[in-house]
């Protein structure tokens, strides 16, 4: 059996796609920073019959979060899956005018340091199991910058460049880069962009392991996609 780790594990998507991927059989490592809403969520998967435990990190600190992941697959098994997910700051979204270089250190660390990290730390396990996945999940300013969302917008094009040579570099190793990008609110009333139906997306993006980018929904023709 084979390990689920969730970055940026929360009671909405987190929680959906925990569930998703552990009732297929897997393992899950829930990873965030806040303890008390880790218990909860491990506690009610623990409720559904699914294996799971928490470790409490910080993607802004590299150090713990490569602690965090050795421990998960020391303790449950290799990482297979590796959903990073966490819900940028909303001080990571200055209008652009507004954004200093310091203003970027952040976002920066958050969207692309974080990642790198999360993706070397689990991948010698990925190819010693000989397969794995790397699931990256992002709003609209990730294809389309808006200029009330500098942070996001510039640290989400790097995040994606990183994903994408990651796409290309991995898959004759049988790993799995892909990218989904949730243009809009996650809401439980909408078609494709509820928990459940973004969990079910991603689930089928680990299965099917059809091309690098995908689309909860159409993207809009304003800028006034989400980050």
């Amino acid at each position: 059996m084979t390990t689920f780790a969730l970055v940026g594990a929360g009671p909405g998507l987190g929680l959906a796609a925990a569930r998703r991927f552990g009732k297929a059989g897997h393992r899950v490592a829930l990873l965030a920073r806040n303890t008390e809403r880790l218990d909860d969520l491990t506690a009610a998967l623990h409720g559904e019959g699914i294996q799971a435990r928490r470790y409490t990190t910080d993607v802004l600190d590299p150090n713990s979060l490569t602690s965090a992941l050795k421990a998960a697959a020391a303790e449950l098994g290799a990482v297979e899956i590796l959903q990073y997910s966490p819900v940028p700051r909303a001080d990571f979204m200055k209008p652009v005018l507004e954004t200093t270089a310091a203003d970027l250190d952040a976002p920066l660390t958050f969207s692309v340091k974080a990642p790198v990290t999360c993706v070397n730390t689990v991948l010698p396990g990925m190819r010693e199991l000989g397969r794995g996945t790397l699931l990256f999940v992002n709003g609209g300013s990730a294809t389309r910058p808006h200029p009330d969302r500098a942070g996001t917008s510039i640290a989400f094009a790097g995040e994606s460049a990183y994903a994408a040579m990651l796409h290309t570099a991995l898959a004759p190793e049988n790993i799995h880069a892909a990218q989904l990008i949730v243009p809009g609110a996650i809401s439980p009333d909408s078609e494709h962009s509820s928990p459940e139906a973004l969990a079910e997306r991603l689930y089928s993006l680990h299965t099917d392991r059809d091309g690098f980018r995908h689309y909860a929904e159409p993207m809009p023709e304003s800028q006034d996609a989400t980050p």
